[in-house]
């Protein structure tokens, strides 16, 4: 969220000591619309490295072309946990897992506990989340107005395998965002029609040589642990996080914290809100 309002509005946006806040303006804004709409019981907001060593161990090449943080976001990214906890918002960091690890652990705690989960996020991957519980708040680019809410049913629809599968389909078709090339010669189309035949990854890869299409049977007989290990880096990571308490969002404290950031504008709204 921090990246992706960091580049959408200009640095020129700068606080009461010069430096830019356009960043988190910018998220506290996408975060505010969807709790509007959705009156949510709590909201935690999720941060851990970019590429976790977990990770990068399985593949030297995952995140390995994206770009150094920004000089104007690093402290952005310092003042995250004290401006967002104004408004009363639980802020969850890790040294160690990455933040969608985070948030799907949230999600499956809220489902334990018998609750219904929004997962706002911009990256895909998530969609292995969803089910009758959980459905994901998908922050889309362009000139599209707020999140869309995507389903179990819709994340089918497009990637032609449920949710469970998706790890799965990311190994083979690969993911140019997070550098994972997947498997040679077959694209989207080939791993939604290879895991729809054989119902998983690993199925796929013990039936490889069967396979009449030769770039197909190629890459599953040559490619197997490569393909594994993508599985693996796609998949999130099982890790134990304590369910947030209900906590409703706090408008005076959150437009204090944005008037002393001089964000005049955003402090008058939450004002109203409030």
């Amino acid at each position: 969220m921090l990246f992706r309002a960091f580049y959408a509005l200009p640095d020129t946006i700068k606080g009461a000591d010069g430096q830019p806040v356009n960043a988190l303006l910018g998220t506290a804004n996408l975060i505010l619309r969807e709790v509007e709409q959705h009156s949510p019981r709590a909201v935690v907001l999720c941060f851990g490295p970019d590429a976790a060593d977990y990770r990068v161990e399985l593949f030297d090449g995952y995140h390995a072309q994206r770009p150094e943080v920004p000089e104007t976001l690093v402290p952005q990214f310092a003042a995250c946990r004290d401006f967002f906890e104004a408004f009363g918002w639980a802020v969850a960091v890790s040294e160690t897992l990455e933040a969608d690890d985070l948030l799907g652990a949230y999600a499956r705690a809220e489902t334990e506990a018998g609750g219904q989960t929004l997962v706002m996020t911009g990256d895909r991957d998530m969609f292995q989340c969803a089910d009758e519980h959980v459905k994901i708040l998908y922050v889309r680019t362009g000139g599209k107005q707020g999140a869309e809410l995507v389903d179990a049913a819709e994340v089918k629809r497009r990637y032609g395998v449920p949710p469970e599968l998706v790890p799965d389909f990311i190994a083979l078709r690969g993911d140019p965002s997070d550098g994972i090339p997947g498997a040679k010669g077959i694209g989207e189309k080939g791993a939604a029609e290879l895991l729809q035949r054989h119902g998983s990854l690993e199925a796929a890869l013990e039936n490889g040589v069967r396979e009449t299409k030769k770039t197909v049977r190629a890459a599953l007989c040559t490619q197997a642990d490569e393909l594994r290990a993508f599985k693996q880096i796609a998949t999130l990571q099982e890790v134990d996080v304590e369910r947030p308490a209900e906590t409703l969002t706090d408008y005076a404290g959150a437009a204090a914290a944005a008037r002393e950031r001089g964000m005049e504008r955003l402090a008058k709204r939450l004002e109203q809100l409030g």
